[in-house]
């Protein structure tokens, strides 16, 4: 089935979609972007995350291009024009096309592009049985790593060489050895006492939704949380690691850097965690993949 994309309130063929080239998120990467998973036609913690698209675009004082309401009409009507009946919905947004000038432009309207494409969650099942590797990379990314911007250049660099040394994420370490977070996930270890450490949600991290929904259903479970930064000597004398991001929900590492971590296999606090988010996306949108 041909693929469809929304553009500035057309749905268009994805092969036919385009934007002006003196658009800033081409010229500057000057936008943000949000993924949400939409199954069963169902969008998964939408008001979260129509929550950080809203605030990201406050934050970089680019002006709403629709409310959340309208987005999420837009989103589950592109879903059901591609025929997905799971798939990851993105949507971006950048400050519109105007003349390359540093500065923001008077009067340029935002951009905004919607995608979707099928995800088959059903691997994921296997990798939270198997368990995942994770490469360390110097932290190089800007300052405002809070905030969902298509500025990805580090992120991509640290991606690529995770996956030339199969590895499935990269954490990113700053120079005091701090982890800070993966790539394109939050990142997570277990003490031997089962409590779960994970950064804070500062400056240095992206607020994970998925982050915020595990965090809510581990302390529901009666699950002790810390968030603190952790090294990377903890983490490699840690119970368990595990990741968590709404393409992966909760994947448990195994190895960081070729050493294993815990026993060398996914622990039980990452399997009963991967079990409770399958729950709850499952009473949300009645999906759950078949293992």
């Amino acid at each position: 089935m041909p693929r469809i994309a929304y553009v500035d309130g057309a749905y268009v063929p994805l092969a036919e979609a385009a934007v002006p080239i003196e658009d800033r998120g081409f010229q500057f990467a000057d936008g943000i972007y949000e993924v949400a998973a939409s199954l069963n036609g169902r969008l998964f913690d939408w008001p979260a995350h129509a929550a950080r698209l809203r605030r990201n675009l406050a934050e970089l004082s680019i002006a709403e291009p629709m409310g959340p309401k309208a987005l999420e009409l837009v989103g589950r009507t592109l879903v059901r024009k591609n025929g997905a009946a799971q798939a990851l919905l993105y949507i971006q947004v950048t400050r519109g096309n105007a003349r390359r000038d540093h500065p923001f432009p008077a009067a340029a309207r935002p951009t905004l592009v919607m995608t979707a494409r099928p995800f088959d969650y059903a691997p994921r099942l296997r990798q939270q049985a198997t368990g995942i590797k994770v490469l360390t990379q110097p932290e190089q990314r800007w300052g405002r790593c809070d905030l969902k911007t298509t500025g990805l250049l580090a992120n991509v660099l640290a991606k690529q060489a995770a996956r030339q040394a199969g590895a499935f994420e990269a954490w990113m370490i700053e120079p005091d050895g701090t982890v800070t977070e993966g790539a394109s996930t939050n990142a997570w270890i277990v003490q031997p006492d089962g409590t779960l450490v994970t950064h804070p949600a500062d400056r240095k991290i992206l607020p994970g939704i998925m982050r915020d929904t595990l965090m809510r259903l581990a302390r529901g479970a009666g699950m002790k949380i810390e968030e603190r930064p952790f090294d990377l000597a903890e983490a490699e004398r840690a119970a368990e690691a595990f990741i968590t991001s709404t393409s992966a929900p909760c994947l448990g590492v195994v190895a960081i850097d070729g050493r294993p971590i815990g026993g060398g296999t996914p622990g039980p606090v990452s399997r009963r965690l991967g079990a409770l988010l399958w729950d709850e996306i499952e009473r949300q949108t009645g999906y759950r993949p078949a293992g």
